[in-house]
């Protein structure tokens, strides 16, 4: 079932009309342009994070290659690996939870989002507010600053009685976000910086309002995850996203005939971007150890 019955957007062979999903989507971002302007958190220089690497010297002897083996051995379960905090929380929470709003306020908009059944919304919520938030990072240049954690040694957990996760998310890496003090647990380096190389590359391609429309829908009717009802018509509106933004890209920027790839390796950043880990690093600081999807069904449902 590629359309549904009383939605007034096109499938993926309608015309397009000023009923389409796109028109409402780019109405949406148009009406909402001068609030949203209030809220934009401009971008702060920051410092790069850089990886310290510790070579060590070559030997031709065995008994050294041993004694180097038995050090790297006896420190493992007591060495921390690289995680990171944010360096100024309340301030960074603010600015999240004010995107966070306007991107479920963006979503109860789309009129063909609200004519799906309640059970594919929902799915579609879990699975895309983390995506679309930082898209909404990016769109409204909201930056932020790390610090630098140092996760627990097995003998600290041990002794603290945390000797795993709790809330069972994970990060990029599989490892659990272990339910301690944000001082001590923060999150992997690696997914933090994937976050930061996300919004540089947007800041860089200096995507316009009409991009941002196109991949938030796009992003929002994402079609391959699993039990969806109507993922037909889903997969209908995502290719109508791509088809506009494709359109788009050639009408504006004729003598750029890689603009529309890079935007699609852009797009594919954003999705590798954990739910868990955007709850764990920009809201678990000011609001604690709280289910985030419970949050996100009183904002979206008033539940």
């Amino acid at each position: 079932m590629a359309t549904r019955e009383g939605c007034h957007c096109p499938g993926a062979g309608g015309q397009n009309n000023n009923n389409s999903i796109l028109y409402h989507i780019l109405k949406n971002d148009r009406l909402t342009t001068t609030e949203e302007q209030q809220t934009i958190t401009k971008p702060q220089q920051h410092q790069q994070h850089r990886w310290h690497r510790v070579s060590s010297c070559s030997s031709s002897s065995s008994s050294s290659s041993r004694l180097e083996l038995r050090q790297q051995q006896a420190c493992s379960c007591g060495s921390s690996r690289r995680r990171g905090s944010l360096r100024s929380p309340q301030v960074t929470c603010k600015a999240a939870s004010a995107v966070l709003v306007k991107t479920l306020r963006f979503v109860k908009n789309v009129p063909c989002f609200r004519e799906l059944p309640e059970d594919d919304q929902l799915l579609l919520v879990r699975n895309c507010w983390a995506p679309l938030l930082v898209l909404g990072f990016a769109q409204d240049r909201v930056d932020f600053e790390t610090t630098e954690t140092a996760e627990p040694s097995m003998l600290q957990r041990i002794l603290t009685g945390g000797s795993g996760s709790q809330s069972g998310l994970t990060d990029r890496q599989g490892e659990p976000l272990l339910e301690q003090s944000t001082e001590t647990s923060g999150v992997s380096l690696a997914d933090i910086q994937g976050i930061k190389a996300f919004l540089k590359k947007c800041w860089g391609l200096d995507i316009s309002t009409k991009e941002y429309a196109y991949i938030k829908g796009a992003v929002l009717f994402n079609s391959d995850l699993p039990g969806l009802r109507y993922l037909h018509y889903i997969q209908s509106l995502r290719r109508e996203a791509h088809q506009a933004l494709n359109e788009h890209v050639k009408l504006i920027h004729r003598d750029d005939t890689t603009r529309f790839a890079k935007l699609l390796i852009t797009l594919s950043m954003l999705r590798a971007i954990s739910p868990a880990v955007v709850a764990q690093l920009f809201f678990k600081p000011v609001i604690g150890a709280v289910n985030m999807e419970d949050v996100l069904l009183e904002m979206f449902y008033g539940k």
